[in-house]
């Protein structure tokens, strides 16, 4: 730790407190993650371990959060990480109003992008949520927290826990559009009545293996029809709808991946994906606020019934010509 200064607390996870530190021969500006280890005897934490494990197995990706170093200290380990400014959870929470199109497109594209490029190295994060997906201050959206992530086998022979619950790209989609949570269920079951009164009620019909599930024969739920998700987001448009109800299948074998969905119509018709400068510029609470990127030049349109200085990057460049008064 001698080689950090700490400069402030982000914020505290399941397994330790992460800080904001400056590297003092670099200056390089880091998230640190301080893990305790409880007992010596129970060694490090699983989620840890998977953290790191997944972290190492991939290669360096712009939309996945960067595992810097692994180092030993007191009882227990610290993890550096590349600092993100704040997260989606914030940048919705603190939006004065609904994200615009082009930056939903945005920010689900690099979402998808981070998600595809796991999906291709045998990593599934099995904790996606708007929290756990860090933007940087030029507005770059990283997937994080692998803590519950694992290696999993493309044949289908290795079984998981069924006790991983977590929104996933589909949800997360539902929100930007909704600008707040699409499932808002506080426990199992109302989660479960949140999406049975949207998908509707699932019958062996139209997803053949839901009667396998562990828990299947324990609840009953009354039979429900799908409400169309254009009655559930009236704003969205033809293109989020579809793709939306793409995601949101029952079948998990139906549902489209990472990669297809990136050639999607919906990321090809007007208005375009925003660049990651134009998006929100968020913080963390009780932050300072960060400076302003100024966005490419393409977005700063010359319009015929507003002042010409308006339309430049830099206004006092023409000052000294307009007339005053």
């Amino acid at each position: 730790m001698d080689q950090y200064c700490i400069l402030g607390r982000i914020g505290e996870g399941a397994h330790g407190i992460v800080f904001k530190a400056k590297h003092v021969e670099t200056g390089e500006i880091v998230a640190l993650k301080k893990v305790a280890l409880r007992r010596l005897e129970d060694g490090i934490p699983n989620q840890a371990l998977r953290e790191i494990k997944a972290l190492q197995e991939i290669e360096d990706n712009q939309h996945v959060v960067q595992l810097k170093a692994v180092f030993p200290h007191g009882a227990g380990f610290v993890l550096a990480f590349e600092f993100m400014l704040s997260d989606l959870a914030e940048v919705v929470r603190h939006a004065q109003r609904p994200l615009v199109q082009a930056q939903v497109k945005s920010y689900l594209q690099m979402l998808l992008k981070g998600v595809a490029f796991c999906h291709a190295n045998n990593i599934v994060h099995r904790d996606l949520k708007p929290a756990n997906l860090l933007i940087s201050a030029s507005g770059q959206l990283k997937i994080a927290d692998f803590g519950l992530a694992r290696v999993f086998s493309p044949d289908g022979s290795r079984l998981y826990t069924h006790q991983v619950a977590t929104r996933a790209v589909g949800c997360i989609l539902g929100e930007l559009l909704n600008g707040s949570p699409l499932f808002p269920g506080e426990n199992d079951i109302e989660q479960l009545c949140c999406v049975l009164r949207v998908l509707g009620t699932p019958s062996p019909q139209v997803w053949p293996e839901v009667t396998e599930l562990p828990d299947y024969s324990k609840i009953s739920f009354t039979e429900q029809a799908p409400v169309p998700l254009v009655e559930v987001l009236p704003d969205a448009s033809p293109q989020a709808l579809d793709l939306l109800g793409q995601f949101l299948l029952y079948p998990p074998r139906q549902r489209i991946s990472a990669s297809q969905a990136l050639l999607h119509q919906y990321f090809f018709t007007a208005p375009l994906p925003a660049h990651p400068s134009e998006l929100p510029i968020p913080q963390r609470p009780g932050g300072p606020a960060p400076k302003a990127h100024p966005g490419p030049p393409h977005v700063h349109d010359f319009h015929v019934d507003r002042p010409l200085e308006e339309s430049l990057l830099n206004p006092e460049l023409i000052r000294p010509f307009i007339p005053e008064g």
